[in-house]
């Protein structure tokens, strides 16, 4: 026999606990995010395509350090790539991250109705964009430094990583910063993106139409009609990784021409910083627009 249901009267209570704040409640979104895209606490299907994209990023360090470990000190320098280079060669998978796996942070809250909860915390727009733009940086970061890192740590090893310990200091350097960057131009248009429309697939559409469609227009415009070649930097696939190979010191293709000058640094950076703020100033305008009830 069932038994009967009890009230209890508990009355009203202040609550006691500690008030951690802004801080711990951008901690939280943070950490929510990055277990939503990585698809943790989800179901296996949303686990497959992060992994993927992040096992395909690995595999051209993986390829150099295999072969590096059979031939050791027969693998001249001329014969390893620049530690810029492997932030274009995974730049396709990045972008297909940038795609399919981050517009996750934003499109799933205003679908869901989670934006507007968040906003009764002490959380205020510009928190809640800030911790969602630090957690979509902090998962690309592993698909765009993550590989190089080990390629450098990987060299290190084999004794063909930079002669010295500020040498080996200054590499690293270069890689976090050009890694920051880049992340930060790619995390950018993603968001930016992604507020236009609460629909995850129009998102990863206009993401991609965004990066892949703008960066046709700019190689028609340069080898095709044969306009100036520093067009170049508003190509959101080459601007970034020229940006890094300005980094070290060298002229990648997007920054070459033909019987001219290469592409000025300074522009270079412009480019990128460009798109950056373009994308930036897309998500703020959309977010404070929004409501929160």
């Amino acid at each position: 026999m069932t038994a009967p249901a009890e009230i209890f009267d508990r009355g009203y209570r202040r609550y006691e606990g500690e008030r951690t704040g802004v801080w711990q409640a951008m901690r939280s979104v943070l950490w929510h995010t990055i277990r939503s895209v990585l698809g943790i606490g989800r179901k296996g299907r949303h686990k497959v395509f992060p992994a993927l994209v992040a096992l395909v990023a690995f595999l051209p360090s993986i390829a150099f350090l295999a072969f590096a470990v059979l031939i050791g000190d027969m693998l001249s320098e001329e014969l390893r790539p620049p530690y810029w280079e492997l932030f274009g060669l995974p730049i396709l998978v990045v972008v297909l991250f940038a795609t399919l796996v981050a517009p996750e942070a934003l499109v799933r809250d205003r679908r869901d109705g989670m934006f507007r909860l968040y906003l009764s915390t002490p959380l205020t727009k510009p928190t809640y964009l800030l911790a969602k733009f630090a957690a979509v940086m902090a998962v690309m970061a592993i698909v765009v430094a993550g590989p190089v890192l080990l390629l450098l740590v990987g060299y290190t090893v084999q004794n063909l990583g930079p002669d010295g310990f500020g040498a080996w200091i200054g590499v690293l350097g270069r890689i976090l910063l050009s890694s920051v960057l880049i992340v930060g131009f790619m995390a950018a248009l993603s968001l930016g993106a992604s507020s236009l429309t609460d629909r995850r697939a129009i998102a990863s559409v206009g993401v991609l139409g965004a990066v892949v469609g703008v960066s046709i227009v700019v190689g028609i415009c340069v080898d095709a009609i044969g306009l100036r070649h520093e067009l170049r930097v508003l190509d959101p696939l080459g601007a970034p990784v020229e940006m890094a190979a300005r980094i070290f010191g060298e002229v990648g293709p997007a920054g070459e021409s033909r019987g001219s000058a290469a592409t000025p640094t300074w522009l270079v950076f412009a480019g990128v910083a460009a798109w950056t703020t373009v994308w930036l100033s897309v998500l703020v305008t959309r977010y404070r627009r929004l409501t929160a009830v």
